[in-house]
């Protein structure tokens, strides 16, 4: 479903991301892990059209991203912040339709998808006119996950999505994700800090570090066959959150 190919990007010299070569499969659920600045939240931008590649190439349903395509394929692309980044000025209701008023959907087919998103992330209708400010943070987070599937995308790109909420809001929302990911069978491309978190949604890891990928594979790879010493370093520090999850 997405396709990277040798893609290069430097940001600020000497960080150079890449080259990078990776499949994310249609229907699988991939999270990107690594210290900070290791080049996560970089590669979900250039995947999302956001920022360019160097070289390289960056393939979206078999389409090559490119500057003359990239808002188009962008539309088929739902994309999730840290906090949701929702427009505080808006109400939810025109947070969430933002993108299919541009893309001038009639009214009732607006509502109509507004009221099932409602309905897959449970939040009350009731809250539609509200704004954001007066939500809570996992409600915040929900409108998010709306507005990201309203034009219904085929892939879901998500950076540290629930890094900024509580411990026992976190959780709930993991579940729900979870169940979501699962009863969508969208490709989903997830970044996180968190490795019980990742081990929680991934059917795949890909751990960076200052802008190499270290590892791509599944967690018990990670665990008993580390490719780099870092590797190995970089999952014994974060035993505490795998054993919650009973891994050795």
């Amino acid at each position: 479903m997405i396709r990277l190919e040798n893609v290069v990007k430097t940001l600020r010299p000497p960080f150079v991301l890449g080259p990078v070569s990776h499949e994310f499969a249609r229907g699988t659920t991939t999270v990107l892990i690594g210290p900070s600045g290791g080049g996560k939240s970089t590669l979900l931008r250039l995947v999302a059209g956001l920022i360019p590649a160097d070289s390289g190439s960056v393939s979206v349903g078999g389409i090559v991203l490119q500057a003359a395509n990239a808002e188009a394929l962008r539309l088929k692309m739902g994309y999730v912040i840290q906090d949701g980044g929702l427009f505080p000025h808006l109400s939810v209701q025109a947070n969430v339709a933002l993108a299919a008023r541009y893309l001038r959907k009639p009214d009732a087919e607006i509502n109509r998808r507004i009221a099932e998103l409602c309905e897959l992330v449970a939040l009350p209708p009731g809250l539609l006119a509200r704004y954001p400010w007066e939500l809570s943070g996992g409600q915040r987070q929900r409108v998010a996950l709306m507005r990201a599937l309203m034009l219904d995308p085929e892939v879901l790109l998500l950076d540290e999505p629930l890094g900024a909420l509580d411990p026992v809001t976190r959780s709930g929302l993991q579940q729900e994700l979870k169940t979501i990911f699962a009863r969508l069978g969208k490709t989903v491309v997830m970044v996180t800090h968190d490795m019980g978190e990742a081990a929680y949604f991934a059917g795949g890891l890909m751990l960076l570090r200052e802008g190499r990928v270290l590892q791509q594979g599944t967690l018990d790879d990670m665990l008993h066959r580390p490719s780099d010493p870092y590797v190995a370093e970089f999952i014994s520090a974060q035993r505490a959150p795998l054993e919650r999850l009973g891994k050795p």
